[in-house]
């Protein structure tokens, strides 16, 4: 099991989540956020930084979410590690 980021990041990309990660599991998509589920550890540090409360655990994911589970281990398999915070994608920020 693992940490899953689900549909609160799309288009915002906050990285608070990413700088506490001790194992560096976290990637960059286009337009969001994955964890790779193979290195995630299950400590629970990203969950309480996102502000946009887009990482649940995997067996906690809302019913509506559940496609953004098989999406991480996907998406984690060909996007780049990400490990340094970085500024939230401008369109997010503008509609916040």
């Amino acid at each position: 099991m693992a940490y899953v980021v689900t549909a609160p990041c799309f288009g915002c990309k906050y990285t608070d989540c990413v700088v506490v990660c001790p194992c560096d599991c976290f990637r960059e998509g286009e337009q969001m956020l994955y964890i790779a589920p193979d290195e995630c550890t299950d400590c629970d540090a990203c969950r309480a930084e996102c502000p946009v409360d887009a990482i649940y655990y995997e067996d906690d994911v809302p019913e509506a979410w559940k496609e953004f589970v098989p999406l991480n281990r996907e998406m984690a398999e060909i996007c780049p590690s990400i490990v340094d915070r970085k500024e939230p994608n401008a369109r997010r920020d503008a509609n916040s």
